[in-house]
């Protein structure tokens, strides 16, 4: 599958967003031959298992433009590069605690010429600024992530989701939003994207 599969969601692209979403798949797999950020057996299903997948975060806010987000545990660049092709008047940090994952990301934002991407080697222990959203993509439990991330989210309001964390999850979520059953949301993939690969899958949200 190709970028074609995005613009298939996405038909509203502008020439440099199919550009950028066309590019990233080359690069993606020249860097995943020296730093394996994407399984070997999965990197043939990049558009829909990765890029795709990040994108689903849009379907369920749109960005104003403005917006601060950080990537926790970005790896190679998920979601965070994709919705920083997406928003280019969105300001994204892209935080991972592994240094060669990072210096994918960072080399690949670099290729594509995202001027609204920052990548970093940092630990989110380490992370003093505070952003509109955190963001991340299976990186651990809500519980636990939301304890790491409460301080770097700010009360300033600019979108029309209450700011917070935004993580795309896989399966029954339920135990883990428990404790934050009075200020969560869950949203099924598959009622947006009409592929297998999304059947499970969910964007997570809670409001701090």
């Amino acid at each position: 599958m190709s970028s074609a599969l995005i613009q298939q969601y996405f038909p509203n692209l502008s020439p440099l967003q199919k550009e950028q979403f066309e590019a990233i798949g080359p690069l993606y797999r020249e860097w995943n031959e020296k730093i394996n950020v994407i399984s070997r057996k999965d990197i043939d299903n990049l558009y829909p298992h990765h890029i795709l997948h990040s994108l689903g975060i849009a379907r369920i806010i749109r960005f104003r433009p403005g917006t601060q987000v950080l990537d926790v545990g970005t790896g190679g660049g998920f979601p965070g590069i994709p919705l920083a092709i997406l928003f280019p008047e969105v300001q994204f940090k892209l935080a991972d605690s592994i240094g060669k994952k990072i210096k994918v990301a960072s080399s690949i934002a670099q290729a594509i010429g995202l001027k609204n991407c920052e990548c970093q080697h940092l630990n989110v222990i380490e992370e003093k600024r505070r952003f509109d959203f955190v963001v991340s993509r299976a990186v651990m439990p809500m519980p636990d992530l939301v304890r790491l991330v409460r301080k770097n989210v700010h009360h300033d309001q600019r979108n029309s989701l209450p700011n917070g964390v935004i993580a795309l999850k896989g399966g029954d979520v339920s135990a883990e939003l428990l404790p934050f059953k009075h200020c969560s949301d869950v949203w099924e993939l598959s009622e947006h994207f009409d592929l297998p690969f999304f059947e499970t899958k969910k964007v997570v949200f809670v409001s701090l």
